[in-house]
């Protein structure tokens, strides 16, 4: 979440957004997607939302969580995404993205939303979490990344954990490709991931190649909001308080998981069966 990359302007475009909020529900549809524990949602920001990713080719996590945001607080109030920078600079992807209050990941654009009082979603273990193999799909991966608690502390704003599963098995991550990212030079731009998939129809690829997303069951968990109103935005400058929290999170949010594992442990025939119904 500390690259050098910067969106200036935030381009949160309201009148966009309800014309794209009902195809987010659309695609959340394909794959029964729910969203647990909205209650927590405040009305608005400031608040960092920290989440796990899942499914690298498809994305059905933050389509649902940003349809249950804005359909609980109006598409008025923006839930601000920080995102993988290379997608900014996808040819028309970028201004797509930036329209839906997306912005490249690091601590300057994070703290400039929360000083919009905008609400932040955050993913810490970004590529690494994304291309987890599937043998590690029910494991929560925040990569060691501790740069969003300093900025909750910093910024003395709520967190509330946001855990999602089902949504890796839309597609099958053999492996994280961490020898593929070095031998194509990527570590100089800080990816040492570069994952192998087996998608539908295509087969083995290499990376997020669009592809067609398996059938599964997705749920999200909006957990209650973290304890740490008794820390200071000093604290953020104390390893051993940022170790603590982040060991907290972690095991909160791996509790979560462990729960919608155990309700749906096979998603895939999960969301076979309800379409069969």
């Amino acid at each position: 979440m500390d690259t050098a990359q910067e969106v200036v302007e935030f381009e949160h475009d309201p009148e966009f957004l309800s014309t794209i909020v009902p195809w987010m529900e659309v695609y959340g549809r394909y794959f029964d997607s729910e969203v647990r524990g909205t209650e927590h949602l405040p009305d608005r920001g400031p608040v960092l939302l920290v989440g796990n990713h899942s499914g690298p080719n498809c994305d059905p996590d933050t389509p649902a969580l940003m349809a249950a945001w804005y359909r609980k607080n109006g598409v008025e109030n923006p839930l601000v995404v920080l995102s993988y920078d290379p997608i900014f600079a996808v040819p028309g992807a970028g201004g797509f993205f930036r329209r839906l209050s997306q912005v490249p990941a690091n601590q300057r654009n994070g703290e400039a939303a929360l000083d919009r009082d905008a609400a932040v979603l955050v993913y810490p273990g970004g590529l690494e979490d994304i291309a987890r193999p599937w043998t590690e799909r029910n494991q929560v991966v925040l990569a060691g990344h501790k740069g969003f608690i300093k900025l909750a502390l910093r910024k003395g704003v709520p967190v509330l954990p946001v855990v999602s599963h089902g949504g890796h098995e839309s597609s099958i991550v053999l492996s994280r490709g961490r020898r593929i990212a070095k031998a194509l030079g990527l570590n100089r731009f800080r990816t040492y991931s570069m994952p192998l998939i087996l998608t539908i129809p295509w087969g083995v690829v290499v990376g997020p190649i669009p592809s067609w997303p398996i059938p599964t069951k997705v749920t999200l968990q909006v957990c209650e909001p973290m304890e740490w109103d008794h820390l200071t935005p000093e604290d953020a400058d104390d390893p051993v308080l940022v170790d603590r929290c982040y060991e907290e999170i972690l095991t909160k949010m791996q509790s979560a998981m462990d729960d919608l594992a155990k309700e749906y442990p096979y998603p895939i025939l999960s969301r076979l069966q309800s379409l069969l119904r």
